[in-house]
């Protein structure tokens, strides 16, 4: 980074703040007190929020928008000595071509990665930054859920958007700062945290990485500048390769300093028995499914006693964390049909939401798994893992590829996807387009399916349209 970040009152222009990881910034950057604004290609629920603060948002990513600090600000600004010229906030999503960010650059603003903006925040806190292929977001709101909680009144910064703070981000008073840590672009290696947590290490991003061993390598620069590391040594990468000051994991005889025993996955949540080193600290109860969310939720143990709490104080506030919005997240029930909308897109992420799917599936119900595949690079890397991710599955729904601006390499597409699943799936329909989904689903559910929406991409949108489809003939008739 050529420039430092500056946060002695000099604005801040986030090109795509539409964005979970962009839009948290921004909101922590205004209610800090700084003078924010942003552009994207389109409203959204979270602009429409960032704007109720005082984020001043542009509908139109162009390069007139840069002006609106000369024009509305530059008086107010220049008169106390900062620089009109705002600082500029980007994602990997914004390329070179972009019209915005070519003029950024023209006008000398300093450009920063969003990853940059998050550095810098962490250096200020005493942070806890949670890394991992999977479970990111899951367990860094389950850490901030549970301080909060124990009122310790933690600063926030999500993927995902959780009820308990209306979004993906907080600000609190105290010095602690909970942050989700990004490894997809390599930007994890400049955070440096007071605590570390590592969940699991897999290949996802085979757009930036080629091997294991280079995303192996990120993870050791990021725990290299960790003053504490906490690990779930369930993860073999992990257990091989890493050293955790603090370990967790599912299994008694790991030697893990915090493990489970007496685990009774349900339904309605999970119960386990929680150790530290050898001595029982007591009994956790979950509302989240899956051995998945236990592990998560053993990495908040950990921090949690880490920072002095009891551990009263640490099952009183995972027992009332719903979880992340699109993690598992329920949206409706029509004609005895269960609708749920999960961001899973890794072949690990799929058997391990699709396994908590079975949990809660009652004798008899079908489990509809309905996938939209991310990225060419990562259905054509994985796609013997994907074909063997659906065995929990009655009923497997594929549709085409979201590309996430990836070009189409012709490699892969959604209908070979289908032919190996049906390789290793008996019941499995191809229909490429989104309306094909839909209109399939619209005539194809049964009541007491429990359908599952998977993917990273724009799937969900189709979850209301089915919905409000199948009640017109309830409304009908009522």
């Amino acid at each position: 980074m050529v420039n430092a970040v500056d946060f002695n009152g000099r604005p801040f222009h986030f090109i795509g703040v539409g964005g979970i990881g962009m839009s948290a910034l921004a909101y922590i950057l205004a209610q800090k007190g700084f003078c924010v604004s942003g552009s994207d290609v389109r409203p959204n629920h979270i602009t429409h929020k960032l704007e109720s603060i005082g984020v001043n948002f542009f509908g139109k990513q162009e390069p007139s928008n840069l002006e609106f600090f000369n024009e509305k600000l530059s008086a107010e600004l220049t008169s106390g000595g900062t620089d009109a010229i705002p600082q500029v906030v980007c994602s990997t999503a914004i390329n070179a071509n972009n019209s915005e960010y070519k003029a950024a650059l023209e006008k000398g603003c300093p450009i920063f990665h969003r990853s940059d903006i998050l550095a810098a925040l962490i250096s200020q806190y005493r942070s806890i930054a949670v890394a991992g292929t999977h479970g990111k977001t899951t367990t860094s709101s389950m850490i901030g859920y549970m301080l909060l909680q124990a009122g310790v009144d933690p600063t926030i910064i999500v993927g995902g958007e959780v009820k308990a703070w209306s979004g993906n981000a907080r600000l609190g008073q105290s010095p602690y700062l909970v942050a989700e840590a990004d490894e997809s672009d390599g930007s994890l290696v400049k955070h440096s945290p007071e605590i570390g947590i590592i969940t699991n290490i897999e290949l996802d991003h085979p757009d930036h990485y080629d091997t294991l061993d280079q995303v192996v390598d990120i993870f050791k620069t990021f725990t290299s500048q960790c003053k504490i590391l906490v690990a779930c040594i369930d993860c073999e990468t992990v257990r091989d390769r890493f050293e955790p000051d603090i370990s967790y994991s599912l299994t008694p005889d790991s030697s893990a300093d915090y493990y489970a025993t007496n685990i009774d996955y349900r339904a309605d949540g999970t119960t386990a028995l929680v150790w530290e080193k050898g001595i029982a600290l007591g009994v956790l109860n979950l509302a989240v499914l899956g051995h998945h969310n236990l592990s998560n939720a053993l990495a908040a143990v950990a921090i949690g006693r880490k920072l002095g709490l009891e551990f009263g104080e640490i099952a009183r506030g995972l027992a009332t964390f719903e979880g992340a919005r699109r993690r598992f997240e329920f949206r409706g029930e029509v004609d005895g049909i269960t609708f749920i909308d999960d961001y899973a897109h890794h072949p690990s992420e799929l058997s391990a939401t699709l396994a908590a799917a079975r949990l809660q599936a009652r004798p008899g119900q079908r489990v509809v798994a309905i996938f939209q595949p991310h990225r060419y690079s990562r259905t054509h890397t994985f796609l013997a893992e994907f074909a063997a991710s659906f065995s929990h599955a009655d009923l497997v729904v594929l549709t085409d590829i979201y590309s996430a601006g990836e070009p189409d390499t012709g490699l892969i597409n959604g209908e070979k996807l289908t032919a190996e699943v049906a390789k290793n799936h008996s019941n499995v329909e191809y229909q490429p387009t989104l309306a094909g989904v839909r209109e399939y689903l619209e005539k194809n559910l049964r009541p007491g399916d429990l359908a599952l929406f998977l993917g990273a991409g724009n799937l969900n949108q189709t979850i209301p349209l089915i919905i409000d489809f199948l009640r017109q003939p309830a409304q009908a008739t009522s």
